[in-house]
C-alpha cells in the first residue's frame, strides 16, 4: 500500500502521542513532522492505551481537540482502541515522524509496516533544547511544578 498523499498530490505525514498538557515540547514535534511533509495528521492516543507511562489526566476529546485546534496540524483523530495500525491504514501516509523521546522501536515499526504491506517512511523528529530557565517540555514536569506549588 503506497500513501495517497494529500488532496494536492503532497507528502502526507502522521505523528501521534498522548499530548496531554500541551507543552512546547509538543509543538516543536508537530511542527518538526509538519516540515517533513505538506499535510499533518495526528493520531492521539485513547487513555485505556496508554501503558507506558502514568494515563492522561484529560480527557481523549480534549487532548484531541487541543491538539486540532493548532494551526499546524491538518487533522488530528481518536487512535483505535485495539489496533494502532488502523488509523496508519486508513491515512496511508507517506512518513511516520516519531517524537524524539518517544518510547516507540523505529525498526519494529518499520518491520510492523512491512508486516502489514504499508510502504512509508519512517523518521524521527529533532530535541528540542529547553529556550530559558524554568521552562518546561513534559507534561510530567509540568504536573510536579502544579504540586509542588498548589498541592
Amino acid at each position: 500500500m503506497t500513501g495517497e498523499h494529500g488532496e494536492d498530490g503532497g507528502r502526507r505525514v502522521v505523528a501521534q502521542g498522548t499530548f496531554d498538557i500541551l507543552h512546547p515540547g509538543h509543538l516543536h514535534y508537530l511542527r518538526d513532522a509538519a516540515s517533513m511533509g505538506d499535510e499533518l495528521h495526528v493520531i492521539v492516543a485513547r487513555r485505556d492505551n496508554v501503558t507506558h507511562k502514568e494515563p492522561p489526566v484529560l480527557p481523549d476529546r480534549q487532548r484531541r481537540d487541543m491538539v486540532d485546534a493548532l494551526a499546524v496540524v491538518d487533522a488530528a483523530r481518536m487512535g483505535h482502541p485495539e489496533d494502532i495500525f488502523v488509523p496508519i491504514h486508513e491515512l496511508s501516509p507517506d512518513v511516520i515522524a516519531l517524537g524524539y523521546d518517544q518510547h516507540h522501536d523505529a525498526d519494529r515499526i518499520r518491520d510492523a509496516l512491512d508486516e502489514r504491506g504499508i510502504d512509508c517512511e519512517v523518521r524521527r523528529a529533532s530535541a528540542r533544547d529547553q529556550a530559558y530557565e524554568g521552562e518546561l517540555l513534559s507534561t510530567g514536569r509540568i504536573l510536579d511544578r502544579i504540586l509542588d506549588e498548589r498541592g
